[in-house]
């Protein structure tokens, strides 16, 4: 393992986002981390899925009983926002992809952060990051590290310089996304940066092709798993022919209910807000805010274009 780079991380945000660059951070870059959320069900919930993780590690003799013990050991599960920022030396938040909720969110960083070095990146999947900057009272210091899911698998972290961001910051990120064991890439501060400005409309491209055709989660009830109409096109058979025809490891509608179905919608409506496109070439489809109302917004609440989750 290596040595942190970092004293103090503070991951905020107990999703499986967070929740992912928390037990990375612990694991392989041997950091303390302090993963916050005012939730404690959210906390409690990572701690559980955490243990599970690294006792499978175990059996497969990935790790041992002991490392496992010294990783869950380096994080602290804590509700207290204030207490938990007060001294870090580096901030990763990963709250829900909301605008308002961000903003509150840097308000109480702009008003409990006591080291002016601290640095505050953004996990944020689409919105400007120096518009989130400007809501910081030390903007230099803000940063987007855009972390692919799921976090422990994927490489990629993608970093977004935003207009006042220091050189300095850039270049502390580069070295925590190292130590944890990521490859960073630079990505314009531009509406979705690069990743998602490619991977979401191709993912609601796919929802939409459901949506022409009539699929819809009530008339088959298994979540699309039922091929019961034979004639019709279902999340499986779009899967298949993208997996089978272009080689993707994941199918479209797979990977939107990995991603989450309302982080893709807020990124859809970001995009179609942007002015980039016209002719609602960026419009979110009616089916993906459909299910999104139903709330069944893919594997993290067991419901998605499929219903086979655990």
């Amino acid at each position: 393992m290596q040595t942190a780079v970092v004293n103090k991380l503070v991951v905020i945000g107990a999703g499986q986002m967070g929740g992912g660059i928390a037990l990375t951070a612990a694991r392989m870059a041997n950091m303390p981390v302090s993963l916050v959320d005012s939730n404690a069900g959210s906390i409690e919930k990572q701690r559980s899925l955490f243990k599970q993780l690294l006792s499978k590690d175990v059996k497969r003799e990935k790790i041992t009983i002991q490392q496992a013990d010294e990783i869950i050991g380096r994080i602290r599960f804590e509700t207290n926002l204030a207490a938990s920022v007060e001294d870090a030396d580096f901030v990763i938040e990963a709250i829900p992809e909301d605008l308002d909720l961000k903003a509150d969110l840097f308000k109480k960083l702009s008003d409990n952060l006591k080291n002016a070095d601290c640095i505050v990146a953004t996990n944020t999947s689409s919105i400007s990051i120096t518009k989130l900057a400007s809501l910081y009272k030390r903007p230099m210091n803000v940063v987007g590290m855009h972390f692919m899911n799921p976090v422990p698998v994927m490489q990629l972290v993608e970093v977004i310089k935003a207009m006042q961001t220091s050189d300095g910051v850039v270049d502390k990120v580069m070295q925590l996304a190292g130590a944890m064991g990521k490859t960073c890439i630079v990505a314009p501060d531009t509406p979705a940066f690069t990743a998602n400005r490619l991977l979401a409309p191709y993912l609601n491209e796919a929802v939409q092709l459901l949506f022409e055709n009539g699929w819809r989660p009530d008339n088959h009830g298994d979540g699309g798993n039922n091929n019961k109409h034979t004639h019709a096109i279902t999340p499986d058979s779009i899967d298949q022919i993208m997996k089978l025809g272009s080689n993707v490891p994941m199918g479209p509608l797979r990977l939107a209910d990995f991603v989450g179905l309302d982080t893709l919608l807020s990124i859809m409506k970001v995009l179609d807000k942007s002015g980039l496109g016209s002719g609602g070439k960026y419009a979110p489809s009616p089916l993906l805010s459909l299910m999104v109302d139903a709330g069944w917004l893919g594997k993290k609440t067991g419901r998605g274009f499929y219903n086979d989750y655990q």
